[in-house]
């Protein structure tokens, strides 16, 4: 049986080459874009299976999307000194396309 409860569960990131991710939904959920499907009482199909595709989402940025999810988990509200979340030069234009659709 699949635990419901916000934070109790994973969700399942599929990228556009068939990639996929089982993310926290907690970490998942770092994306508002993510956590407004994941909450919401429509008939969205991506809540009811876990699973969730973005055909324009390479895996190679996803996974560093889904890097940054435990990254912000991790350090929001953090009293310690935060490191920098490093991003290669490369992946930094497709990665701020990613996090503006995402909105993270």
């Amino acid at each position: 049986e699949r635990v419901r409860a916000m934070g109790h569960g994973y969700v399942t990131l599929v990228s556009a080459d068939g990639f996929e991710f089982v993310v926290d939904e907690e970490a998942a959920c770092v994306s508002k874009m993510i956590k407004s499907m994941m909450q919401s009482s429509g008939g969205f199909s991506e809540r009811r299976n876990n699973k969730i595709t973005f055909p324009e989402i390479s895996g190679k940025i996803l996974e560093k999307v889904c890097q940054y999810f435990y990254y912000k988990l991790q350090y929001t509200d953090s009293r310690d000194s935060v490191p920098e979340f490093k991003v290669p030069p490369e992946l930094a234009l497709d990665l701020l396309m990613a996090s503006n659709y995402l909105d993270c």
